[in-house]
């Protein structure tokens, strides 16, 4: 029997603080780690079937207009090419996460440049190329399209939902004895992961089979069927390691619907695997944002008005817009507040969730502003973010569940040595370089998915934990296994996890940082349906139930068992918790930077950051995720920019060499602590998310720095030396 809870009321028993075993929250190391170093971990382009044929797909080159032809006829005459396809289910933009359902489909209609529109299949992933750079598009009606989301003939649209309007800010602003007024501008973003996108789709008669690179396959089968239009009984998909996902992979994408196509007319296995520049071109990208904050504080420092207006863009037909203002609502005081959204519809490269989507460079303004705020007012920057950490939700009556805010602030600073820092600026120097210090505030929005785990109990006393979530990297394999152990008082090597098929239970899906938490409260309750199970048999209450170390009491688990293996399952819904009071995660940032005074050269010297996000499931990889995250943000602040030609909309920067991302040289030692917290109200696990965290402000903790450097305060990421080369300050 399936043991079901929805989260309605704080889960204030702390089952895992009592087990006798205590693997749970340890830095255990990967199960799959082994598999990942040799090589023997199956990767979606390396299933290798038997009959496995080549596609790759043609992109637009224009940005609007309508496609005629495709020149068919003269690519199949080439050597090895075995069809041409452009077919009315094929995927004009990916999925979004959670769509669950097929996304804006049929390439003709051509919305941007770089848009898949034509699939061409060959022997050989050669002959697949040769053809693809072969063909020749005609259209009807192209033209220029719009390109620039500031531009006056863009088309803004204000979603209802995203405009807020309390009080009165222009008021307060008047009133305030200290004030921001500033406009802060970032970048697009790709999501940069090391595995490009790759599908291998085989039929056996109506039956599909994809076996791709995705994180949310709960919803991926549905969006697979639907575009399709086949029942999702007849689909699986199997997708047991990722290499990296960050957003991009949270929905289907044009490669696998096309494979799906190809080779149920072929009647051979089709592997379609994007280049980089198919990834950067056709995949989500991080909409770049126009920001314009307004804080008004009192003489004390303390906010009497707050404002957060966005610009963001995507493509016509997408709901989707970046949440940029998601933690100004929540994270500091300020009781007139005007937050509104804008979104420009331009013919670039779909948007959508990538990385820490909104707070990843809300949360980039917002702490830019408050370090402005702290210089105008004399106020140590910890200081004035402690004095303004509101009681309760100043848009709503509500609560905050735990919330180590202040604490993470605390010992940041005594983590990093902020008391020995000089809050005025460009006046410590060593040679030719400028040192400073800056910090920022982390906030990311928690949240609980529906998810389930089945649990199986063999005849031999080992454990199998089932569930179709996906481990992207983030250590799925290590924390069910670990939970999964410490419910069932097991070694971890007698528990072995299964992840990444549609056809296991359906679990939350990695990402938003929901998959840990949600997946590992479904494991959680199908251990407990066990623990059930096992007293009965033994006729003892489950709550005097010992397993430790393989036994039940003083009878081995096989022996209680008598070879009947035993299934649990767990189900995990969100409920009332969720809406009764506001869950989040926090953290800070300390960073110190050296800036060349010649060069402009800006170097990470330092990064320390403390970070509460509940039970900490696994100590070693939510340290990693937190180092992956901080070195995202010196990304942000440093590097990465999408760069979008105005005159056509095409892509200028699409690869990693021209794209660029933090290297090793970039990336100081970077301390992480992470806080011990339980936050009864995220889950019957205590635990909440962790993995975006660690960049949710992150780069304002370096540009902040900059500026305690050099005195140069730079609002249009990425702050490149170009930016700084005529403000330094004279040696």
């Amino acid at each position: 029997m399936t043991r079901h809870l929805v989260m309605d009321e704080p889960a204030t028993k702390r089952v895992l603080d009592e087990l006798p075993q205590s693997l749970t929250g340890k830095p255990m190391d990967r199960p799959d780690g082994p598999k990942k170093v040799t090589g023997t971990a199956t990767y979606a382009h390396e299933w290798n079937l038997p009959g496995t044929v080549y596609g790759v797909l043609v992109r637009a080159t224009v940005p609007q207009g309508k496609v005629t032809d495709i020149g068919k006829d003269a690519i199949m005459a080439l050597p090895g090419v075995l069809g041409v396809f452009n077919d009315e289910r094929f995927l004009r933009n990916p999925a979004q996460g959670t769509a669950d359902e097929a996304p804006i489909q049929g390439p003709d209609e051509v919305a941007y440049l770089g848009q898949p529109v034509a699939l061409v299949v060959a022997a050989s992933f050669e002959q697949a190329r040769h053809g693809a750079h072969q063909l020749q598009l005609k259209y009807d009606g192209a033209a220029d399209g719009v390109f620039d989301p500031e531009a006056t003939n863009v088309p803004h649209e204000r979603p209802e939902d995203d405009q807020l309007d309390q009080g009165d800010l222009d008021q307060a602003m008047r009133d305030a004895k200290f004030s921001v007024d500033q406009i802060y501008r970032t970048p697009g973003h790709n999501s940069a992961a090391m595995e490009p996108h790759c599908s291998v789709a085989s039929w056996e008669g109506d039956k599909l089979t994809l076996r791709g690179s995705y994180q949310m396959l709960n919803y991926n089968i549905n969006e697979l069927a639907d575009s399709l239009n086949v029942d999702v009984e007849n689909v699986r998909i199997l997708s047991p390691y990722v290499g990296g996902g960050f957003g991009s992979k949270l929905g289907i994408a044009p490669e696998a619907i096309a494979a799906a196509i190809a080779s149920k007319d072929l009647g051979k296995p089709v592997v379609v695997a994007l280049s980089r520049q198919q990834v950067f071109e056709s995949v989500m990208r991080r909409s770049e944002s126009r920001q314009h904050i307004r804080l008004a504080a009192d003489e004390s420092g303390k906010l009497i008005g707050l404002g957060h207006d966005s610009l963001v863009s995507n493509l016509p037909g997408e709901d989707f817009y970046e949440p940029v203002m998601q933690a100004t609502h929540f994270i500091y005081t300020g009781e007139n507040r005007r937050m509104q959204m804008e979104v420009a519809r331009v013919n670039r490269t779909c948007a959508g969730s990538v990385r820490a989507p909104g707070e990843a460079i809300g949360m980039v303004a917002l702490e830019n502003a408050m370090d402005e705020l702290a210089e105008a007012s004399g106020i140590d920057p910890v200081e004035l973010r402690k004095r303004n950490i509101p009681e309760r939700h100043p848009e709503k009556d509500q609560g905050y569940s735990s919330r180590p805010f202040a604490e993470a602030l605390d010992e940041g600073a005594r983590r990093s040595g902020w008391d020995k820092r000089n809050p005025k600026p460009a006046q410590t120097r060593e040679g030719e370089w400028w040192i400073g210090m800056g910090m920022a505030s982390a906030a990311r929005v928690n949240m609980l998915k529906e998810a389930k785990a089945r649990v199986i109990l063999n005849a031999d006393g080992t454990a199998t934990v089932e569930t179709d979530m996906t481990d992207i990297g983030t250590g799925t394999y290590a924390i069910l296994t670990q939970i999964a152990a410490d419910m069932l008082g097991l070694p971890a090597e007698q528990v072995e996890t299964q992840l990444g098929d549609s056809d296991f239970a359906r679990g939350s899906g990695s990402g938003g940082s929901f998959g840990a938490s949600s997946a590992g409260s479904a494991v959680f309750l199908a251990c407990q349906d066990l623990r059930d199970q096992i007293a009965a048999k033994l006729g003892v209450e489950e709550d005097g139930l010992v397993l430790e170390d393989g036994r039940a009491g003083d009878k081995g688990l096989s022996e209680v068992l008598n070879g009947d293996p035993l299934t649990g399952e767990g189900h995990i819904e969100p409920g009332k918790t969720s809406e009764e009071v506001r869950q989040a995660t926090y953290g800070s940032y300390f960073a110190e930077v050296a800036v060349n005074g010649v060069t402009g050269e800006t170097r990470v010297r330092r990064l320390t950051a403390v970070f509460g996000a509940g039970r900490i499931l696994n100590e070693k990889t939510a340290t990693s995720q937190c180092y992956g995250g901080c070195i995202w943000g010196i990304g942000m602040a440093l590097h990465e920019e999408l760069l979008f030609d105005n005159r056509d909309g095409h892509l200028v920067n699409r690869d990693l060499a021209e794209y660029h991302v933090p290297v090793n040289l970039d990336v100081p030692q970077i301390d992480v602590h992470l806080l011990e917290e339980r936050d009864d109200w995220a889950s019957p696990i205590q635990s909440k998310g962790i993995g975006e965290l660690g960049l949710c402000g992150a780069a304002a903790a370096v540009t902040n720095a900059i500026y305690n450097a050099t005195g140069v305060r730079v609002r249009d990421y990425p702050v490149t030396l170009d930016k700084l080369l005529d403000q330094l300050p004279e040696m």
